[in-house]
């Protein structure tokens, strides 16, 4: 409930890294224990904090394990106030979401620190990370510095709903910072003087629909999906617009597929760009940039860290089911960057809407999981 009520959008983490870094120094955690990260470079959102790691040495040996969850949410959790009602978790002004994607997670990590802290229960050398800018690209998780992690051999990402779900994989999501330059003119004047980068952005974005390039995208076996989501330009009707900026992404668990989505959405608009012309035949431009934010991963039903959860799962008697999500996941970089990782839930629902809220039960769970994978056989 505390980590459910503190603000914390995507950059703006360091409420919630304060409270976090203030109950582990108040249960006994050492202070050099604790590192907070250098904010990530490269990313676009401006921020002044970083991740938080915090390692226990093994009281027996065994492998290090990394448990991390990201403390960013998304814009619509902005003044959330957690409120109970029964076994769930909503917010009080049911016009704001709740920000148990990924508090919840935050709070699983916690919990099970304090509780080995407090109790001193036999387990391998473990390390907390609490990520920030999940929600804009993945960036704590792309950019933690390794050495401060202790080279985990398998990690444990909690984000998610049921408790029961173990992540295994999921797809490459690549991102594209399209500009359009047009020709401006008075738009009753000489209307035909102008080229219109509304115009061209129109026809590309109308070129990818009708070819199924948007969307939902399935070409025989091959799945995908592609979404323009931020169009922006103009600024008076009476003049015609010489430049639209647009952001756009395609995703797919195949990374040859998503490049052919890339490149198709990037012909659409060079394409577009050529067939807008004035009465002297002069056209507009296509300026497109691209980043791939996660590569696509999927672990085998029998590596050691899937066995681990399931095992931790079904030591509570429930039956492990294992996914493959259709979004990027801190996991995603983790797993690139020689850290497998699977992904439990932790009682999620709704996430990013106005209706999201949090099963209790499931959030027990999880709690019960994931001490029974800090302390269990490694």
């Amino acid at each position: 409930m505390e980590l459910l009520a503190l603000p914390g959008p995507s950059g703006g983490e360091e409420p919630v890294a304060d409270f976090l870094c203030r109950r582990l120094i108040a249960a006994g955690a050492p202070r050099s224990a604790i590192v907070r990260d250098a904010p990530p470079k490269g990313s676009p959102v401006s921020s002044s904090v970083g991740n938080v790691v915090v390692k226990l040495p093994g009281t027996r040996r065994g492998p290090r394990q990394l448990f991390s969850a990201h403390m960013d949410t998304v814009p619509i959790c902005a003044g959330a106030c957690p409120v109970r009602r029964g076994r769930r978790i909503v917010a009080a002004d049911r016009r704001t979401g709740l920000g148990g994607d990924d508090r919840a997670g935050c709070a699983v990590l916690l919990a099970t620190a304090l509780e080995l802290l407090r109790t001193k229960a036999p387990h391998p050398p473990l390390t907390f990370l609490w990520t920030v800018q999940e929600e804009v690209g993945l960036h704590g998780a792309r950019t933690a510095k390794l050495a401060l992690l202790g080279r985990p051999q398998a990690g444990f990402n909690w984000d998610g709903g049921s408790a029961s779900r173990v992540t295994v994989g999921a797809p490459g999501g690549y991102r594209l910072a399209i500009t359009l330059a047009g020709i401006a003119s008075h738009a009753g004047g000489h209307p035909e003087d102008g080229v219109s980068a509304i115009a061209i952005a129109s026809l590309a974005i109308a070129e990818l629909v009708q070819n199924g390039w948007h969307g939902l995208i399935e070409k025989g076996a091959r799945r995908g999906t592609s979404n323009v989501g931020v169009i922006a330009g103009g600024a008076a009707t009476n003049v015609v617009t010489d430049r639209v900026d647009l952001r756009a992404e395609a995703r797919s668990h195949d990374p040859q597929f998503r490049a052919r989505i890339v490149h198709e959405i990037e012909q659409a608009f060079h394409r577009a760009a050529r067939q807008v012309k004035n009465a002297a035949g002069r056209t507009g431009a296509a300026t497109i940039r691209g980043q791939l934010d996660y590569e696509a991963f999927r672990l085998a039903p029998d590596h050691p860290a899937v066995l681990r959860a399931s095992a931790a799962i079904s030591a509570e008697g429930e039956k492990p089911e294992l996914i493959v999500a259709n979004g990027g996941l801190d996991a995603n970089w983790l797993t690139a960057r020689g850290i497998p990782t699977v992904t439990p839930g932790c009682g999620q629902n709704a996430i990013h809407t106005a209706e999201e809220w949090l099963d209790l039960d499931e959030y027990q769970r999880a709690l019960q999981v994931a001490l029974r994978i800090a302390t269990g056989p490694c």
